[in-house]
């Protein structure tokens, strides 16, 4: 009798377990839009040696587009920072490491596409900021 108890709860306990699991399981990573406004966009404005800023090329005379930063300012508005996101959209797909947002900066020899006109910004897909495209693209939230 106890055994039959405890498999009973046993079972019931697997079977409700399994009942979430499909949707957890089933979940697709988004790209989560607080993420890409406090730890992407930042990117985007950074200085680097010998490279010009994203923002630099892509504020104007690239299909991929940001908003223009406002005069002396190196952050932008909310309505921007949305308009940023829905840009980005276009090269950044949910859970997909091949995203052109991860390839087209890196370096060729790192697994990075054959060209960026701006030039790599990334030697290798251990740069700290590559790292935080790659989580955005994965779903960090």
């Amino acid at each position: 009798m106890r055994i039959t108890l405890i498999a009973g709860a046993l079972t019931l306990l697997t079977m409700s377990t399994m009942s979430t699991m499909p949707a957890l399981a089933g979940q697709q990573p988004s790209l989560d839009y607080e993420y890409f406004k406090m730890k992407v966009q930042p990117i985007f404005v950074a200085k680097r040696t010998g490279r010009a800023r994203c923002i630099a090329c892509h504020g104007s005379g690239t299909p991929l587009r940001l908003q223009p930063l406002p005069a002396g300012s190196t952050s932008w508005s909310d309505d921007d920072s949305r308009k940023n996101f829905q840009a980005m959209q276009r090269v950044a797909f949910a859970g997909n490491v091949r995203s052109r947002i991860l390839l087209h900066p890196l370096e060729e020899t790192a697994g990075g596409d054959f060209y960026h006109s701006g030039g790599k910004h990334f030697a290798s897909q251990n740069d700290p900021e590559w790292l935080v495209l790659k989580a955005w693209v994965l779903g960090s939230k």
